[in-house]
């Protein structure tokens, strides 16, 4: 594998970074006697263990304030007068553990509260405001449920499913306001196989123009953490474009369906997903995207090449699709920039038992080089990141260039996880082209 050249284009200063290829800066796992590996974002960050995880103050002083009072990822549609109140009781008692019932159960009220004064907004006949406070609820929700939850093959935890059940029941109350609201719809699982949940369908948040002629769609694969309730802004954008949204979980995250062991399981999924939408009559077949974030960016990469026939173009954002599943990255990422324990989530929503497993097994089984997914060709696919990415190494988003299709990037030098802040402002020309390019 040889280095290559990316050149980045859109915002930003534009000019072109050599960057080293993925081969260099990582060998098989296998190899007892591989040297040291050099990973692009530099040895001191790569074994820095970050001062958020020194507690529930370290994380709120130190990572989450800032973002809160700006209403940021991951407290979009939320303001920071809701959890202001809420962080200093869990710093008061010392509740650090964010997988605890006691960590989650501080948002309720706040929630609770909230929801009931959007309540009262709606019986008032004030729409937009009733939606403001439904969505303010959810983004406490949100957090509350953080930092995973699922039900395969079991609920995760009863508490944080509580937090996801209102999460939801206040957003389509909120939907319900919009001039477009949502489409709750529970998709034919058709081509389930093997420990799929075929009788459960797959849910799917619908947002579709209202015109006589059917629109473009992108489907949208959320992430690990944040799912179909959280991503309004982005469905909005599509919409002002003329798009339908299609929100979608992927396997091991929240309600889907699909086995989360099973590295064949999306492949599934996304198959029944499009028959759905070719029978549907309100999505254009012929001008499909996809739109993977974080943890979904993995299964964008996956759908570009297995699924290239039916979509126009795919973004990966914030992809791990080899390296990732390193055991050196991964004995190493706890301490990096995800605001709790990445391992354990990322164990369970694989099909796990424990972390140990999952470091010995995972790449194996779920790389998309190990796999050969990589291999074949591919629709059009942009790969977006920062490079300096604590979680999915950009290393992986650069291994794709050295196999199968050419495919394009936009990689921001400097940002973490995702390259936000200024990623979308690169993601969305891209789609508007490629969307534009299908005659």
């Amino acid at each position: 594998m040889s280095p290559h050249r990316v050149t980045e284009h859109g915002s930003g200063s534009g000019s072109g970074n050599e960057l080293g290829s993925g081969a260099a800066m990582g060998r098989d796992s296998t190899s007892a006697s591989a040297p040291a590996r050099h990973w692009i974002m530099g040895s001191e960050a790569f074994n820095a263990r970050m001062k958020h995880h020194d507690g529930i103050k370290a994380l709120w002083e130190t990572k989450w304030k800032f973002p809160c009072t700006k209403s940021l990822y991951p407290f979009h549609d939320g303001k920071y007068e809701d959890f202001l109140p809420v962080f200093e009781e869990l710093i008061e008692r010392n509740i650090s553990d964010g997988t605890s019932p006691a960590y989650t159960r501080a948002f309720f009220p706040a929630a609770e509260s909230l929801t009931a004064q959007g309540d009262a907004a709606l019986a008032a006949g004030h729409g937009a405001a009733a939606s403001a406070l439904y969505l303010r609820a959810c983004a406490v929700y949100r957090i509350a449920r953080f930092p995973y939850i699922t039900a395969y093959p079991s609920v995760s935890c009863a508490v944080k499913w509580a937090a996801w059940e209102a999460q939801k029941a206040a957003y389509m109350k909120a939907a319900r306001t919009w001039a477009v609201p949502v489409d709750e719809v529970a998709v034919p699982f058709a081509h389930a196989s093997g420990h799929d949940r075929a009788d459960a369908g797959i849910p799917v948040y619908v947002r579709a123009p209202p015109a006589d002629q059917k629109s473009p769609a992108v489907i949208l694969m959320t992430g690990l953490d944040g799912y179909r309730p959280d991503n309004t802004v982005r469905c909005d954008e599509f919409l002002a474009r003329g798009w339908a949204s299609v929100v979608v979980e992927i396997p091991g995250t929240a309600d889907c369906p699909a086995d989360p062991a099973d590295a064949a399981s999306p492949d599934r999924l996304w198959t029944s997903l499009l028959q759905w939408m070719a029978g549907d009559g309100r999505f254009d077949m012929r001008r499909v995207m996809v739109w993977g974030l974080s943890s979904g960016g993995y299964y964008a990469v996956r759908a570009a090449h297995t699924h290239r026939a039916h979509l126009a173009g795919c973004v990966a954002q914030g992809a791990g699709v080899h390296y990732f599943y390193d055991r050196d990255w991964l004995d190493k990422a706890d301490g990096h920039e995800y605001p709790f324990q990445l391992t354990p989530a990322m164990a369970m929503k694989h099909g796990y038992a424990s972390v140990d497993e999952y470091k010995a097994g995972v790449q194996k089984k779920f790389s998309l080089l190990e796999t050969g997914i990589v291999h074949q060709p591919s629709t059009r696919l942009l790969l977006v990141n920062g490079t300096l990415d604590g979680l999915m190494p950009i290393e992986d988003s650069m291994l794709l260039f050295e196999h199968g299709s050419p495919k394009e990037a936009r990689f921001f030098t400097g940002a973490l996880h995702m390259g936000y802040p200024l990623a979308n402002g690169s993601v969305y020309p891209w789609m508007e082209s490629v969307m534009d390019s299908v005659k």
